[in-house]
């Protein structure tokens, strides 16, 4: 039984602070450069680009820094899980190799422009630890080991890990990183505005149209054009362009942070068994260390009650810790390819002016700086030894194959079973706080009654390609099964693809 209060609505990070607001509006304009997305891959790429002169804008539906990025657990390492014994299967040991060097060089830039330019962001060496408690998982564990050996990866197989966890195998990667990404990006930023970038917030892109210079169409009608445009919105607006939607998939995981009496080691950690374990800690203000207990993945719009997977992290942090102060909860969306590798460069092989980044699979530290450093190249027509690794039209008859059937049939089957469900509930049977699927004059809606008895009812068809959306209790929103969008229990759009909210339904 939980014992803490959970606040009433996911923290936007462990830490408050104070970020620019950027209310201008956009008049129709021409740029070299118009970027997508106010995330880690903007910022970086934006800040890349003005450096050398290039004339960018950077378009955010919402706020910059206020999406995927602001809601990380911020571990910046080419450490990500089990996968070099993976990529050495499918891909072969070069790329295997060629995408631990990547994470390494946006690592290395990230550390190397903390220090440049003194950048307050709790940056911290630290080790990096992936731990199995089953037999079946320790197996996978030794397989990575070797990898990292053919891989000339600095770490391999240690005995234990400080906590009371029984685990059966374990390996480190020596080195890797974390630190405080809105720190870091809101210098960035700054950086960039200095230089000339311009940044336009609440502005959402909602089509592109085709040319040598293609034009961002906006929904409040008025379009910008540009030389270059780069579509790094975490799910690509504009992912019906090679089919992105059908070549990727969505998950969330949930977050804790608390404080405990117990002093934590140091290192960070994530276990290869389901469902996920991760931790690691960041300093507060009062010296105190701040626990960050995530985990409990599974796809957008799918699973049990997401109440629960706050509660499951929750009593796993008292079992290991001890919780002194449970301080914040939020969740999290992440973009998987089906090779586990990002698609970043053209949208497709006929718009090389039109580029996409996404898929960072939980690394979006990493893998979202990688994708800059890259882009950046692109738009500079410069070598990038990446760019075949990472190329958005690449295809691999395993595992793609295989995923692609796998992704799109749970899609089929939640299209199916959305249109056929049998709804029992109507909006005068909804309690304070309770949000549920119900129906009004024989049509599938939404419903929420808020605190204050006050009802917010939106049609429950996706506006990206009209999936049933249901109820994410944990964050009061309402979650697409198919694709991930998320809308606002208003209907708003939370995360795309979606770039429409869901209409509002009138009770008379």
């Amino acid at each position: 039984m939980s014992t803490y209060q959970m606040p009433q609505f996911p923290e936007p990070f462990w830490r408050d602070m104070d970020l620019p607001i950027f209310n201008k509006m956009i008049e129709d304009k021409e740029f070299d450069v118009a970027i997508v997305g106010g995330g880690i891959t903007g910022i970086t790429t934006g800040y890349l680009l003005v450096k050398e002169g290039v004339k960018v804008a950077i378009i955010e539906a919402g706020r910059i820094l206020n999406g995927t990025t602001g809601h990380t657990t911020a571990k910046v390492t080419a450490q990500h899980g089990l996968i070099y014994d993976e990529f050495i299967s499918h891909l072969g040991e070069e790329k295997a190799k060629l995408y631990y060097e990547g994470a390494t060089d946006a690592l290395n830039f990230i550390r190397n422009t903390v220090k440049e330019h003194g950048i307050d962001c709790d940056f911290e060496e630290q080790d990096a630890y992936v731990y199995s408690i089953s037999e079946k998982d320790a197996n996978k564990v030794e397989k990575e080991a070797r990898a990292y050996q053919k891989l000339g990866i600095d770490g391999g197989l240690v005995d234990s890990i400080p906590f009371n966890i029984d685990t059966r195998s374990t390996i480190v990667m020596r080195n890797q990183a974390q630190y405080h990404p809105l720190k870091y990006l809101n210098h960035l930023v700054r950086m960039f505005l200095e230089a000339g970038g311009e940044i336009y917030e609440n502005t959402t892109a909602v089509d592109i149209e085709d040319g040598p210079r293609p034009k961002v169409m906006l929904r409040n009608g008025k379009e910008i054009s540009c030389k270059h445009l780069i579509a790094a919105s975490h799910f690509p607006f504009c992912d019906k362009k090679g089919l992105y939607f059908a070549r990727m998939y969505v998950e969330r995981s949930y977050i804790l942070g608390i404080t405990t009496d117990k002093e934590y080691p140091g290192g960070m950690y994530i276990s290869s068994d389901s469902p996920t374990r991760s931790l690691r800690s960041t300093p507060l203000e009062n010296g105190e260390r701040l626990i960050l207990v995530s985990g409990e993945g599974h796809k957008t719009g799918q699973g049990i009650d997401t109440m629960k997977h706050y509660t499951a992290l929750e009593q796993y942090a008292q079992d290991i810790f001890g919780i002194k102060e449970y301080k914040y909860r939020w969740s999290a969306q992440d973009m998987y390819t089906l090779d586990k590798v990002p698609y970043i460069g053209p949208i497709t092989e006929n718009q090389r002016n039109v580029s996409i980044a996404t898929g960072y699979h939980k690394w979006g530290m990493t893998n979202g700086t990688a994708a800059a450093l890259l882009l950046a190249d692109d738009v500079l027509e410069r070598d990038n030894k990446y760019r075949e690794l990472y190329h958005p039209s690449r295809f691999h008859a395993d595992p793609d194959v295989k995923k692609f059937l796998s992704i799109n049939a749970d899609v089929a089957k939640h299209f199916v079973k959305g249109k056929l469900e049998f709804i029992p509930k109507e909006p005068s049977d909804l309690q304070n706080d309770e949000g549920a699927v119900v129906m009004v004059h024989g049509q599938r809606c939404g419903a929420y009654k808020d605190q204050d008895g006050q009802l917010h009812v939106v049609d429950s068809t996706c506006t990206h390609l009209g999936c049933e959306v249901e109820w994410n209790h944990g964050d009061r929103t309402w979650d697409c099964p198919c694709h991930g969008s998320r809308f606002s229990y208003k209907g708003e759009v939370v995360d795309g693809p979606a770039v429409n909210p869901l209409k509002k339904v009138d009770l008379d």
